[in-house]
């Protein structure tokens, strides 16, 4: 049985939507796109290279895996120590609007109920999988208890507004603190193991 591991960059107030660029996703008005980048240094990279690097396959929500599809297999040279897995390793997509064959390498539509596919990706041999961003599938698989452990890097900035990575819907969901390093630009990088109860 492999675990489920989701990969966010997160502000302080829970806000995951458009880490990486200023246009990445401008939906509901939102205008801090890119808001993520200042904060990385070569402790959170190395840690976004290790994650990658030490999955077993990636599950991807169909935004995600646009984003992905259309950067990494074309990634430069100096993009190659993540690029190499993403493309080589197992893509697991969830969608009801994409229609199969995906065009990037290794990538399958996942079929029927979600819940029932993620049981069965997690019931195989191998390594684990991880979610990368993605952040409505991650929701989710949340509320299906299916995520064995969030790894989170938290940088210190409220953006007042976005998508959460949380949704309000009045469920408890403990969780245990596993790791926790703090970065020399002030983000929090913190493992979370689902705790039950």
């Amino acid at each position: 049985m492999r675990k489920l591991i989701a990969n966010e960059w997160m502000t302080l107030d829970g806000v995951v939507q458009a880490p990486s660029y200023a246009d990445e996703d401008v939906t509901g008005g939102f205008r801090h796109g890119g808001w993520h980048a200042r904060y990385f240094d070569d402790l959170s990279m190395n840690w976004v290279i290790e994650n990658v690097r030490g999955a077993g396959g990636y599950l991807l929500g169909r935004g995600t895996y646009e984003i992905f599809a259309a950067h990494w297999p074309d990634a430069p040279q100096d993009q190659q120590v993540l690029a190499e897995p993403l493309n080589a390793l197992p893509k697991y997509v969830a969608s009801t609007t994409l229609d199969e064959p995906l065009g990037w390498q290794n990538s399958t539509l996942l079929r029927g109920d979600i819940g029932t596919a993620v049981r069965a990706l997690k019931a195989e041999q191998g390594k684990d999988l991880h979610i990368i961003g993605s952040p409505v599938l991650l929701q989710s698989l949340l509320g299906l208890g299916l995520v064995d452990e969030l790894r989170l890097m938290i940088d210190p900035l409220v953006v007042g507004g976005g998508k959460r990575l949380f949704r309000d819907d009045g469920a408890r969901r403990p969780l245990r603190l596993v790791e926790s390093q703090v970065t020399s630009t002030g983000a929090i990088i913190a493992t979370y193991a689902a705790a039950g109860g």
